[in-house]
């Protein structure tokens, strides 16, 4: 206790309130993702061939769990997601338990791990939805956002929603490691009092 307020280990009442800021940001970013992307669904009747003058039609939907890279990213994003709420919920109800050292070295490392895992899954997903939108003519593949124009915008919104994620867990990261770098100066200079005694 200092002044009748509690100090936060590992950094002042305001890196404590900015990491909180941060966290809840970047988990209803990832949260919206997942959401978005998992609803994402289109059903649309188009023509597929034709015999003579009689059109054949089929009725075709696209979802993301027909592309791995979408499974994948709403898989991470949901990781992203629940990792942020935990955190937030241990730096609310439990902050003796988060501001000690080991547990301030493990949190950092797994913000770090997020935010790679949130990064690598909407590249991933952006590499699949360039060649929706744009296909491929080397490997002639269609595109197929002309003919599910929706599917496409809600899957884009999903992708701006992950990158302002990832975003946020890199600043999350930057402010637990300085955390970390805090904890770490601060226990260097409580020892030194006890080591100047042997100096004559």
């Amino acid at each position: 206790m200092a002044g009748g307020k509690t100090v936060l280990a590992g950094g002042n009442t305001k890196s404590w309130k900015l990491l909180l800021g941060l966290r809840i940001f970047a988990f209803m970013a990832t949260l919206a993702a997942a959401i978005v992307m998992a609803l994402n669904k289109e059903t649309k009747t188009l023509v597929v061939a034709t015999i003579g003058t009689v059109p054949i039609k089929a009725t075709l939907t696209a979802k993301f769990q027909h592309t791995p890279a979408f499974v994948f990213f709403v898989i991470a994003n949901v990781m992203a997601s629940f990792h942020n709420l935990l955190m937030i919920a241990l730096q609310i109800f439990s902050p003796k338990l988060e501001h000690k050292g080991l547990h301030v070295l493990s949190i950092a490392i797994l913000d770090m791990l997020n935010a790679t895992l949130v990064s690598a899954a909407a590249n991933a997903a952006v590499f699949v939805a360039e060649l929706g939108k744009n296909g491929n003519k080397h490997a002639k593949w269609n595109k197929v956002c002309d003919r599910f124009a929706t599917y496409c915008d809600h899957g884009a919104g999903a992708l701006i929603a992950a990158f302002a994620g990832v975003i946020l867990m890199i600043l999350v990261s930057g402010v637990s490691i300085s955390r970390l770098l805090f904890n770490s100066n601060k226990f260097s200079t409580t020892k030194a009092p006890a080591t100047a005694t042997d100096v004559p």
